[in-house]
């Protein structure tokens, strides 16, 4: 559903009523079934149509972490990545000067990703679009992810850095401290669109930037640090 300008949301789920979700009659079993397909057609329209330009990204969210294993994914670089209660968690410690990462094995394109993560030590980040190379181990697009600033902003390591820096402003409306969050990312050839908890907090149209890479979760070097992400998810466009 679209909110205020400059905000977008998912749609999460439809409510089922409970006689047609346990069995009950037939009729209402289809027009819950024709409900939920409408509402989340018409939805994602709007969404993709208004706020990426991305019409074609229809389907169901799949899961990108299977939420028990690092199954599809692999780590390089210092620190320790860890499962618990759910959620993948990252540890570093500052004299470790190097930085981590956990990197996806596939590559991507275009896509929409929405996960959750709280920070409560260092700065890490969600990368996209990212090669294995550079000084810090990777080298792309990062979707800043920081306890006290310039979360959501878009930041290209080993290249431009700063690409879209949101202001504080920005960034206290959107970010909750030491809180679970969610972060969604789109992108669709040059335009790349960041919202955390709804607001919008970095967009760029026509972006030179990499148009395809792995996926990467960072621990920053020279950071004492304790991430966590879980309910990693992807819309991709059909083919």
């Amino acid at each position: 559903m679209i909110t205020m300008a400059g905000e977008c949301r998912f749609l999460e789920h439809v409510v089922v009523p409970e006689k047609a979700a346990d069995g009950g009659c037939p009729m209402k079993k289809l027009l819950v079934a024709v409900t939920e397909m409408f509402v989340l057609a018409v939805s994602l329209n709007l969404l993709y149509g208004t706020c990426v330009g991305a019409e074609e990204f229809r389907g169901k969210w799949k899961p990108l972490w299977d939420g028990k294993t690092f199954k599809g994914w692999h780590t390089i670089g210092v620190g320790t990545w860890t499962i618990e209660d759910g959620a993948i968690v990252g540890r570093k410690k500052a004299e470790e000067k190097e930085f981590g990462h956990l990197v996806s094995d596939d590559v991507f394109k275009d896509f929409v990703v929405r996960l959750k993560f709280k920070v409560l030590q260092g700065n890490s980040g969600f990368y996209f679009r990212v090669e294995e190379k550079g000084y810090s181990g990777v080298s792309g697009f990062q979707a800043e992810i920081a306890p006290d600033a310039n979360t959501g902003g878009l930041y290209e390591t080993n290249g431009r850095a700063w690409v879209v820096q949101p202001s504080p402003e920005v960034v206290k409306k959107a970010f909750k401290p030491n809180e679970w969050n969610e972060m969604i990312v789109a992108a669709k050839g040059g335009d790349i669109t960041v919202w955390v908890n709804g607001v919008k907090t970095a967009e760029v149209k026509n972006d030179p930037g990499r148009r395809e890479g792995h996926f990467a979760l960072q621990l920053h070097g020279g950071n004492d640090m304790l991430v966590m992400f879980k309910d990693i998810e992807i819309l991709e466009p059909e083919e």
